[in-house]
């Protein structure tokens, strides 16, 4: 096996590129590599783990790391299958570094042993994305170079919500038979989209090739290694592993947006968090209503019974994305751009999340953005004029119309994407929905940024939450909006959940380091060491750098105290969950339970610092 992490530095401002080698040892993959290559040139690293290419189920995710433009520090995104033919180019990481004078069409070809070929080609990005966003970019991409490929490439492109916000996303789809599919996957969070765009003036990037290196592909030994832990073999651990992702016979359905809704009863999160001051029954009958016998109903008819499953490019027994037609159905887009914005019909979640798709913003940060205006349009706070649209959304429980109400919102959500990406100041995200916030409530007031839930970082950063209801997903962690944290319900001491937290992150951390898809973690959380050391004997040292790698970026944390009540609120509610409804009378909850009731704001600060002592306590030197 290759001893070394070969990586491509690409400046594209001059287009003069180079190899250099890095030691196995002192880096493991595209994260810890890419944080030191980060803090020397501010480059976009895109790269593959050591296990790329091999029998390993979920081995080929794409890793994006950089500083990103929306969270502000350094950010891990990532990206299903696309890493399987960036392994044909024989290296393992991609360093973009400077900015094209032009947006231009970045590609990356390999043939046979060659040297790499890369060539750089101005785009006209109105022009392209005029005709259908992002995926117009694609095309034209592949319709430029996609002769010049052997075997099928693989695409990056990025769309309008590049240029004009700083939650841009970069889309890809696999190509088979010479088109490119509709089964598309994404870097989503931090804006990677944006800072390749900006900061780098790339619009896309083609790449493939037919270089074949030594990958790990000996069955019969990889089967003794989980035959000895698990008393199975590889596949038939990871049948098990990804049952949730595939299909779940407990829940009658599958993927994480079947089995999320067919739980969640009780922790509904809708019409921009309202729900959670909701008393459970209320929660219960409206899920019953709009969720259990209307959304989730059409998912489980439309694409769980008729198995219209997919992967994102790589043999994978999970067939995680669940699909109908040409959408994509998901948990956090589907809930951010669903139920948190007032929409509980697929027809409805589907318009809007293709239309962000289009467009290329992260779904999630957008649907949060979205419910957000909505929830403050619905209060007074704003006007429509405001924010250039000419009626208010429908945000009543009471009287909410499943199907019409929900298109309704639908069709509005759509007009704010388009005056986003226009240009217009009215709704300007090019430095972010937090400045923004600020922009509103220096006009309109405090009660506007009030509305907001989000995660701070540094002075600008922003990061719309996961989609739970938990305080993990709040919590001052250095990188937030990925699963670097704890989003279970159980109930920790904040001092202790910011440990927890530190150990997802390191353990996320990991799997993101090799390039696992973390559907697979079921096994990869534990069988990574073993695998490394067999390999490269060094399954010890990866655990340290690995820690190391997780305090670095922790030292960089500059995450801020809640600037919003709704953070207070959702953080308070959970704590009222906790005792009212799942009967907890742990000594802990109570004493913030009183805290809470007698001042939330001092406890709520409080409680922030709990866990961020927990957080640094657990992420310190390494003893």
């Amino acid at each position: 096996m290759e001893n070394t992490l070969r990586v491509l530095f690409v400046d594209v401002s001059t287009g003069y590129y180079k190899i250099e080698r890095f030691p196995v040892g002192a880096f493991y993959g595209p994260v810890d590599l890419g944080l030191h290559l980060s803090g020397k040139y501010n480059s976009l690293n895109i790269g593959i783990g050591l296990l790329a290419g091999s029998i390993f189920p979920g081995s080929n995710r794409l890793v994006f790391t950089g500083f990103s433009p929306s969270w502000g520090g350094f950010y891990v995104s990532s990206m299903g299958g696309a890493g399987l033919i960036f392994d044909n180019l024989g290296i393992s990481l991609l360093a973009i570094i400077g900015k094209s004078a032009y947006p231009s069409m970045l590609m990356l070809n390999r043939n046979h042993g060659e040297e790499i070929e890369v060539e750089l080609k101005p785009v006209h990005t109105t022009e392209v994305w005029s005709k259908n966003g992002i995926y117009s970019m694609m095309d034209h991409t592949y319709e430029t170079y996609g002769h010049r490929y052997e075997t099928s490439p693989r695409i990056l492109a990025v769309g309008p919500a590049a240029k004009y916000s700083d939650i841009g996303s970069i889309v890809s789809a696999p190509i088979i038979n010479k088109k490119i599919t509709k089964v598309d996957t994404w870097a989503g969070r931090g804006g990677m989209g944006s800072k390749l765009f900006k900061q780098h003036g790339i619009c896309s990037v083609i790449y493939g090739g037919t270089f074949i290196d030594e990958d790990f592909r000996d069955h019969k030994v990889a089967d003794e290694w989980f035959e000895a832990r698990y008393q199975q073999k590889v596949i038939a651990k990871d049948i098990e592993a990804t049952t949730k992702y595939r299909f779940d016979p407990k829940f009658d359905t599958g993927g994480t947006f079947g089995v999320n809704y067919s739980t969640n009863a009780d922790s509904l999160i809708a019409f921009n968090y309202r729900s959670l001051s909701w008393p459970v029954e209320q929660r219960r009958s409206f899920h019953e209503q709009h969720i259990k016998n209307h959304y989730l109903k059409q998912f489980n008819e439309e694409t769980i019974r008729t198995k219209s499953f997919h992967t994102c490019g790589e043999p994978c027994v999970a067939v995680c994305k669940k699909m109908r037609g040409e959408f994509k159905k998901d948990y956090e887009p589907y809930q951010t751009m669903g139920p948190l914005s007032g929409i509980f019909d697929q027809r409805a979640a589907e318009l809007l999340n293709h239309k962000a798709d289009m467009l290329g913003f992260d779904a999630i940060s957008m649907g949060g953005f979205i419910a957000w205006i909505f929830d403050c349009l619905d209060s007074g706070l704003l006007k429509p004029g405001d924010v250039g649209l000419d009626r208010l959304p429908k945000f009543d429980p009471d009287s909410f119309d499943t199907v019409s109400d929900s298109m309704y919102n639908a069709e509005l959500g759509c007009e704010l994407l388009n005056i986003v990406v226009s240009g217009s100041k009215l709704i300007d995200l090019s430095e972010g929905a937090r400045k923004y916030a600020r922009h509103l409530a220096r006009k309109h007031g405090q009660e506007i940024v009030d509305k907001f839930v989000f995660n701070s970082f540094a002075r600008k950063g922003w990061m719309v939450p996961n989609q739970y209801w938990t305080p993990g997903v709040l919590s001052p962690m250095p990188t937030m909006g990925r699963y670097y944290m704890y989003y279970g319900p159980d109930y920790f001491s904040p001092r202790y959940l910011g440990k927890v937290n530190a150990d997802r992150m390191k353990t996320e951390l990991l799997l993101d380091n090799m390039g696992i898809c973390r559907f697979h973690r079921a096994w990869a959380e534990e069988m990574l060491p073993e695998i490394i050391q067999s390999i490269y004997g060094l399954g010890d040292d990866l655990l340290l750098k690995n820690h190391i790698t997780a305090r670095r970026i922790n030292c960089r944390n500059a995450s801020v105290f809640w600037e919003s009540k709704a953070n207070i609120d959702f953080i308070h509610s959970y704590l009222k969950r906790q005792h009212d409804e799942l009967r907890k009378t742990d000594a802990d909850l109570m004493y913030w339970l009183s805290r809470f009731k007698e001042n939330s704001r001092e406890a709520a600060f409080d409680y922030w610092y709990e866990i961020r002592k927990g957080i640094d306590e657990s992420l310190g030197e390494k003893q």
